[in-house]
């Protein structure tokens, strides 16, 4: 088993806990996203957006401030909600469509929040760095969004 497979599983512990007995979806988000800020190394950005019609609505998170709104199929994110699939870009600014909110990014990964078969928004980070995220981190990142999904009320 890797080291960054053993974090994940170790994230998704503590998530756990995090989520016990908690059912208010903006809770765990806030939650999660501190978590994660804090644990996984090289972030500008950890957080949520919700999706609300046909675009996305910026929710808890830690990082710098953020754009608010994102239409469904833009950038990393809005395809990731739209796709229904975790967005791993190793280089944004090769990225067509990316939606520049802090000009310091450069990789990102958007898992998406899929409860009852349908999209409830994203799960995103994004890193300083070129190619910071790798498969091992979808599936941690992915992995946590079930995990959040289970565990929160619908909105």
């Amino acid at each position: 088993m890797t080291a960054k497979r053993e974090l994940y599983e170790e994230l998704a512990r503590q998530a756990r806990g995090l989520f016990a007995g908690e059912r208010d979806a903006v809770a765990n988000a806030a939650n999660l996203s501190a978590l994660l800020w804090q644990t996984l190394p090289d972030l500008n950005w950890a957080g949520f957006y919700f999706l609300k019609g046909r675009e996305l609505v910026l929710g808890p998170f830690q990082g710098k401030p953020a754009c608010v709104r994102i239409a469904l199929g833009k950038g990393v994110c809005g395809t990731a909600a739209a796709s229904a699939k975790t967005v791993l870009v190793p280089d944004v600014h090769r990225f067509a469509g990316h939606i520049a909110c802090d000009a310091a990014s450069n990789s990102e990964l958007a898992a998406p929040l899929i409860a009852d078969g349908r999209a409830l928004g994203v799960l995103d980070l994004d890193s300083p760095l070129f190619g910071r995220f790798d498969a091992e981190d979808g599936a941690g990142i992915e992995a946590l969004a079930r995990l959040w999904a289970r565990a929160s009320d619908r909105f």
